[in-house]
């Protein structure tokens, strides 16, 4: 399963500083290893590299009727 834009994921990232986060993010393009989001944790828009993504996961958005 691909990452696409428009979906809203969970993601495991490893930064240059090798800290390790956990945030959900909300995809807006993936180019050339960088995915272009905003970020949901800190509601601020962020680049994250492919590559330092240790694990990702689409969100179970909840439907209220």
């Amino acid at each position: 399963m691909k990452m696409s834009v428009g979906q809203t994921v969970e993601i495991i990232y490893q930064d240059k500083t090798e800290k390790i986060t956990q945030r959900k993010i909300e995809v807006h393009s993936i180019r050339d290893g960088r995915i272009r989001a905003t970020c949901l944790t800190t509601n601020s828009p962020r680049v994250f590299l492919e590559s330092s993504i240790l694990s990702w996961q689409p969100t179970q958005e909840k439907r209220y009727a």
